[in-house]
């Protein structure tokens, strides 16, 4: 049955729907030796050989095995699947058994933490899509110690040096010394630098930045480079936050025991 490309390429765990539609268009997809970009274009995976980057994708598509892996990202590797300037790439820290999978999201080459990667498409996307707002939680060090007005210009929502104003987030000031201070951010977007550029706005310098959690998924346990399968009820939390939110904020039954 012919599918849209862009979908056959993330149900092969290539890329998410979005990514795959780039690739589309920059020429990088063909079908049956033939490049195809226009992004309503559809292939039968029964009967058409579906290339990416001149690597058929058929195979891919009979595999049923879906992966969600959490990898605690250090500083000095590229959030992608390739790099022509030959930078580590966070697949690099995937066990090879795995197979190919891809980053979901992206963290910045000298930003750490967590971060999620897959071979299922649909997952991707539903975690990546603006409409959905998956909070990620970020520790980050700066240098200086902003006031508190600063600090509520950014709560509001601050104007970036591009023009583009970032939306409203949560800050929530950690600890500070004589020359710098620590704050937890929770952003419900996600632009490119993001936080390093609000905190720019505002005159301050990022030293040091961690994603620490992504919605209700966190692991203090998991070391740097170290990577972990998500469990079930993960995966769930991840899929239906709010029903998740429900059922961690529902009192639990207490067990009267009787004394006899």
């Amino acid at each position: 049955m012919p599918e849209r490309l862009q979908k056959l390429i993330a149900a092969a765990g290539i890329a998410s729907r979005r990514h795959a539609e780039e690739l589309i268009k920059q020429g990088r997809v063909t079908v049956n030796g033939k490049i195809v970009d226009e992004l309503g274009a559809k292939a039968n995976p029964e009967t058409d050989d579906v290339k990416v980057n001149g690597r058929l994708i058929n195979p891919l598509l009979k595999t049923s095995e879906k992966i969600y892996l959490l990898l605690n990202k250090p500083k000095g590797y590229l959030s992608s699947m390739s790099d022509p300037n030959g930078r580590p790439l966070v697949t690099d820290l995937v066990p090879s058994p795995l197979g190919r999978l891809h980053p979901v999201g992206r963290l910045d080459f000298n930003t750490e933490g967590l971060l999620l990667l897959t071979n299922d498409g649909d997952f991707t996307n539903f975690i990546t899509s603006a409409r959905n707002q998956i909070p990620k939680v970020y520790k980050v060090k700066v240098q200086g110690i902003p006031t508190e007005n600063a600090i509520e210009r950014l709560r509001r929502g601050v104007r970036l040096h591009d023009g583009h104003r970032a939306a409203a987030v949560e800050i929530k000031r950690q600890q500070q010394t004589a020359t710098n201070a620590w704050f937890e951010v929770t952003l419900h977007e996600g632009r490119n630098q993001q936080i390093r550029r609000m905190f720019d706005a505002i005159g301050y310098s990022v030293l040091k930045l961690s994603r620490i959690r992504i919605g209700s998924l966190s692991d203090s346990k998991l070391k740097p480079g170290e990577c972990r399968h998500l469990t079930v009820k993960e995966i769930k939390g991840l899929r239906h936050p709010r029903s998740s939110q429900r059922e961690a904020k529902r009192p639990r039954r207490r067990l009267r025991v009787s004394a006899r």
